[in-house]
């Protein structure tokens, strides 16, 4: 089967999918997300939230809508952070988007006492109207295709069964006729036995339509790549480790970087504008991290400062466990919104 079938059975088949079955988050799971390392990140991204509101001329019914949204940390976070408006906190409406059985409990107990709001199975329920649109972590988890360079041409590669009944990966007998004319020129030139991999843009143009259309912007933070080129990314998480994406499907995480410049083209070639991206390290800088960091550990005991400098090193570094150069952030909006905070090129904090 193609790997991005294999990917897909893998993390959502309806009994044995990773993400219909459980809750992989922290300690005791597979993987920890930026708002399972500290408040300051969910918190910052309400106060975007609120500078957008502002730029699109706070409309009397705002729609936060965040697609994949864990346990609700980030959620709450932010709309604590949002409680200090209370002009835009009482226009919103919150929409989350998620399928996990598992997740939307531990989502509706962390928002127990949250007012106006709804789950849905997609974006694509959630009624029209202006809209903040939040996706962490979100694209890495949606499947890939994998193509592979071959003399013949780019075939699509493939999971498969060996002599022994193990699992290996291989590649269609066939290439894909003219795959390469779609192809960046920097891929082009990639040398025989080079992987690309690709996303369809299903789920990117769903979002710059809605913010196109209806009003709004959407912010996406991920991992990934800033532009377009040959590679492998395609892997395994379990227990925080790294492990053989073709070993116990359905009982580890698999992800693959996402291209951040075919997001931004695909979300131009619909009409929306692109900010950015820029490093998660940067954005949150420019949001003001570093001050509500010092607010925080002002207030706090030394054992709190230290693990507050700490969430802050691992949110905004760029060493070994820092997610700051790794994780990219980037905004899509509706066309006359020239800039959003954090991801342009002016410094300048949104609270504290």
């Amino acid at each position: 089967m193609p790997v991005w079938r294999y990917m897909e059975l893998c993390l959502m088949h309806p009994q044995h999918g990773y993400y219909v079955s459980r809750d992989p988050l922290g300690r005791e799971g597979d993987f920890t997300t930026a708002p399972e390392v500290s408040q300051m990140f969910g918190e910052l991204l309400g106060l975007w939230a609120a500078s957008v509101w502002r730029a699109i001329g706070q409309p009397p019914l705002l729609r936060l809508i965040e697609l994949g949204p864990g346990r609700g940390t980030m959620m709450a976070d932010a709309l604590r952070a949002l409680r200090v408006l209370p002009p835009l906190y009482q226009s919103l409406t919150i929409h989350m988007v998620e399928v996990n059985p598992v997740l939307r409990e531990k989502q509706r107990s962390t928002l127990s006492g949250v007012r106006n709001i709804t789950w849905h199975d997609s974006i694509d329920d959630v009624l029209d109207g202006p809209a903040v649109i939040f996706a962490n972590e979100y694209f890495d988890v949606l499947p890939i295709h994998q193509m592979v360079k071959r003399e013949t041409g780019w075939h699509e590669r493939t999971v498969e069964l060996d002599q022994n009944e193990k699992l290996v990966f291989g590649h269609m007998p066939e290439p894909t006729p003219r795959f390469e004319v779609l192809l960046p020129p920097l891929v082009r030139e990639a040398p025989n036995g080079a992987i690309f991999e690709w996303r369809p843009d299903k789920e990117i143009m769903k979002i710059a339509r809605r913010v196109r259309e209806q009003d709004g912007a959407a912010l996406i933070v991920d991992y990934g790549h800033l532009r377009s080129d040959a590679g492998d990314t395609f892997q395994a998480i379990a227990r925080h480790s790294y492990t053989d994406p073709l070993r116990n499907p359905g009982q580890a995480d698999v992800t693959a970087h996402v291209d951040f410049q075919a997001l931004g083209r695909a979300a131009e070639d619909l009409g929306a504008r692109v900010h950015g991206p820029v490093t998660q390290g940067d954005f949150l800088k420019r949001l003001g991290i570093e001050t509500r960091a010092a607010t925080l550990m002002a207030k706090a005991t030394p054992e709190l400062s230290a693990d507050i400098d700490g969430a802050l090193k691992r949110l905004t570094d760029s060493g070994r466990g820092g997610m700051g150069s790794m994780f990219k952030a980037i905004g899509i909006s509706q066309p006359d919104l020239v800039s959003l905070a954090g991801l342009s090129d002016e410094t300048g904090e949104a609270g504290s």
